[in-house]
């Protein structure tokens, strides 16, 4: 059975991006690099990735196989990458940019994304801390780095450029001070935190928006026994059966009928194909909004609370 055609999402800058793709984040050492090569081989184009999520490297080779293979061409393929916290300062961020192109064996990305609006210590460790286990920030203006990513499109080595994690008010300050417009910006999203306000927000701005953990990230360091589990809502569980479809699918059709792009990360080659089976049914205007009444005050999961004396820290208003 060939793989479901997936959806675009064009962009302001009139490029395109597979409206789903596979997330890589918490993919562990040894296990991404299959990952990436069974979700190539099911029908996955679009692959998220992160410097900060120290992995890049395996990815860059599973990448590089299934062009060898001849399953892919670069040009079928859609990589994001974002630049780390470390890399905000001016004369560091073409530098790691390269540094990803060389992990990923590519020449150049579609997307590459600000990471945090918040800048850590630069030239050392991806996470600096001091001897309290705190971590050690900088004060670079993500303006100053913004200006940088725009020279990276100009070069030829980013099509894309946008954000992650930031908020409506400090993508305002980026829009006003841009030559370039960010594109898109990556958030989390679920429906424990559906993130309406920012989304439609961003909608009249002209900027897509991508969910990440959209299963509200279960394996997160810092869950705890308590923490409810979104897959094992009964809620959502009474209305998966009604469609014959998983919990998972039921949230993944959700976001996508928002025309948000989803990027749920699975090491499982048949959850790999689960997840990707998700645009042969649509759920009706009322159980989409339904599934907007699962939102929780403190639905979300990751909230980074050990940097809100950062002074760009973005969780400090409603959106």
């Amino acid at each position: 059975m060939s793989p479901p055609k997936v959806p675009t999402v064009k962009l302001i800058n009139g490029k395109e991006i597979p409206i789903f793709g596979l997330g890589t984040w918490k993919s562990a050492a040894g296990e991404v690099n299959k990952t990436v090569q069974d979700a190539i081989d099911v029908g996955y184009r679009h692959i998220d990735c992160a410097m900060a999520y120290s992995n890049e490297h395996e990815v860059g080779a599973a990448i590089e196989a299934k062009i060898k293979q001849g399953v892919v061409k670069r040009e079928d393929l859609f990589i994001t990458s974002k630049l780390w916290n470390t890399y905000h300062r001016s004369d560091l961020v073409i530098k790691g940019c390269k540094k990803t192109l060389a992990d990923l064996k590519l020449e150049y990305l579609d997307l590459f994304l600000v990471h945090w609006p918040m800048a850590f210590k630069e030239d050392g460790d991806l996470f600096p801390k001091n001897d309290k286990d705190e971590i050690i920030f900088s004060d670079v203006d993500y303006l100053d780095t913004w200006k940088q990513m725009e020279e990276l499109v100009r070069v030829g080595l980013v099509k894309t450029i946008g954000l992650s994690n930031f908020n409506s008010q400090q993508i305002q300050r980026v829009l006003d001070n841009c030559s370039i417009k960010p594109a898109l910006l990556q958030v989390e999203i679920h429906p424990y935190w559906n993130q309406t306000k920012l989304v439609d927000w961003c909608k009249s701005k002209g900027i897509a928006v991508t969910a990440y953990s959209p299963f509200g990230s279960p394996d997160r360091p810092w869950a705890t026994a308590n923490d409810p589990k979104l897959l094992d809502d009964p809620k959502l569980g009474e209305l998966a059966k009604k469609y014959g479809k998983s919990p998972a699918q039921l949230v993944l059709r959700w976001l996508v009928q928002r025309e948000i792009v989803t990027i749920p990360k699975t090491v499982n080659k048949n959850r790999l194909a689960e997840n990707l089976n998700i645009f042969d049914f649509t759920l009706s205007d009322e159980d989409m909004a339904y599934m907007f009444t699962f939102n929780r005050p403190e639905g979300r999961a990751l909230h980074l609370s050990w940097n809100k004396t950062h002074k760009y820290f973005p969780f400090s208003i409603e959106y």
